[in-house]
């Protein structure tokens, strides 16, 4: 493992930074990112592309769920974005250099960059989330499920480590659009020699499996599993990757 990804894989990584719903930490806020970076954990956040090509912190692709406001990311221009406030709490939406500069290199970040599968693979958006990336001064990471978000970002700054995100890709909403052969291929990483990741970051309801086994074995390719809730995750997660991305409890007090 090169010293970068030993930084990134040096601690813990809470999922979407270290949320409390029911103390009014919603996920992806900087109130999640501030409660992490006390914690000295790395931090995973997602990004969404808005109408202006810049990269909101959200999951969702569209806002109903969490913010006071309607609407897909996509269709919104990232100045009226920001403006709008979460449901609970006191954090607005906000975007991923606003991100950088709170932080500034004091914990590792992991970018998801959310894809909406498309035929171009939002291939400006990638280039520009990996610009950025490239530009900041700490330790951080890409991420993606989509395999031609990660060739792209491959192609464009092939320093920028990267990461795919895949687990068993069993038939259901999140693989509506892919055929078998399709799932195939991402349950199985066969992509792997055209999108070359530096890790993988697998679910850990779906390991262990031979894929991420085989890379991580012959290939010394790091695995970070998601997303650890339970003790029985976390068993798994010892023996089948090298770290872990967690949500709902704090792994420095969790046997």
């Amino acid at each position: 493992m090169t010293p970068e990804l030993k930084t990134i894989f040096a601690r813990p990584v809470a999922h979407r930074g270290f949320h409390d719903v029911d103390n009014g930490i919603i996920e992806n806020t900087p109130s999640a990112i501030l409660r992490g970076m006390e914690s000295g954990f790395g931090i995973e956040v997602d990004v969404q592309e808005t109408a202006d090509g810049e990269a909101l912190v959200f999951h969702d692709y569209t806002l109903d769920r969490l913010v006071e406001g309607t609407g897909k990311v996509i269709d919104q221009a990232s100045d009226a974005l920001v403006q709008l406030h979460m449901q609970t709490g006191n954090d607005k939406l906000w975007l991923l250099q606003d991100l950088f500069d709170l932080v500034n290199g004091k914990v590792p970040l992991v970018i998801e960059i959310k894809s909406l599968l498309r035929r171009d693979a939002q291939g400006d958006f990638v280039r520009h989330v990996t610009d950025q990336i490239a530009a900041y001064d700490g330790p951080a990471c890409i991420k993606t499920f989509d395999p031609d978000m990660l060739s792209i970002a491959k192609s464009h700054k092939p320093e920028v480590l990267r990461g795919i995100v895949a687990d068993g890709a069993n038939p259901g909403p999140d693989y509506v659009r892919y055929s078998r052969v399709d799932r195939f291929i991402l349950r199985h990483l066969l992509h792997f020699p055209r999108t070359g990741p530096h890790f993988v970051s697998y679910g850990v309801k779906d390991l262990p499996r031979p894929a991420p086994s085989l890379l991580r074995s012959l290939l010394k390719v790091p695995v970070m599993c998601w997303t650890v809730r339970t003790r029985e995750q976390r068993e798994i997660a010892a023996r089948y990757a090298d770290q872990i991305v967690f949500e709902g409890f704090n792994p420095d007090k969790s046997a």
